[in-house]
């Protein structure tokens, strides 16, 4: 077991400093605007392979990319459907996950299907870590089959000594984890539902 590192976001070096963790293949606990999340480079194998055994994830199940900005969903998605473009543009940043076509320069350990999940949360730390590490995969803050969590402390008492750093944001504000929806098709269909309703989405494609 390791040690797990806390330092508060505000801190001065706290950006840097996640991401000198994050290039040396290390796990990053962070606040977004659902739960806190924790998270690897997104291009680094190994790393995102170290989120499964740490949630007791089962290996098949994929993990979401999170991203800085609409304009870098061309990095993580091989192509970006009408559907997907409007509502990432009606929603984004917030708490809408995206299934779109993968990347091929995506890691197999992100996801081993020809899709990937991808959103942009809408939190102040997790998109100026995003912004300076790049596409993350992130998968939530707490053991599997146990509920999110929103709080660094209850974060900490989870999963500490599994990953490098503890981002402590103070709590997150939302506490229910995304809206999911697979945008590979003609009509959204959602895999998971969250803040955002079929409601929503259907009144934003009219």
């Amino acid at each position: 077991m390791k040690e797990t590192e806390v330092i508060t976001a505000d801190h001065p070096e706290a950006m840097e400093h996640s991401l000198s963790v994050l290039k040396a293949g290390g796990l990053v606990a962070f606040p977004t605007d659902t739960v806190y999340g924790v998270g690897a480079l997104a291009f680094r194998d190994d790393a995102v392979r170290r989120l499964y055994p740490i949630k007791g994830r089962n290996a098949q199940k994929a993990i979401a990319v999170l991203i800085a900005g609409l304009e870098i969903l061309p990095q993580v998605a091989a192509k970006v459907s009408a559907l997907a473009l409007c509502l990432a543009e009606r929603f984004w940043p917030g708490p809408l996950t995206l299934i779109v076509a993968r990347h091929s320069s995506v890691p197999s350990a992100v996801s081993s299907l020809p899709t990937i999940g991808v959103r942009v949360p809408d939190h102040p730390v997790a998109l100026k870590l995003l912004r300076l590490a790049g596409p993350l995969a992130v998968t939530s803050a707490n053991l599997s089959g146990e509920p999110s969590l929103c709080r660094p402390s209850d974060v900490f008492r989870a999963l500490g000594g599994c990953f490098e750093l503890l981002l402590d944001g103070g709590v997150a504000p939302g506490g229910q984890p995304s809206t999911v929806v697979d945008c590979t098709g003609k009509e959204p269909v959602i895999l998971r539902e969250g803040p955002i309703s079929m409601d929503e989405l259907q009144s934003t494609l009219g």
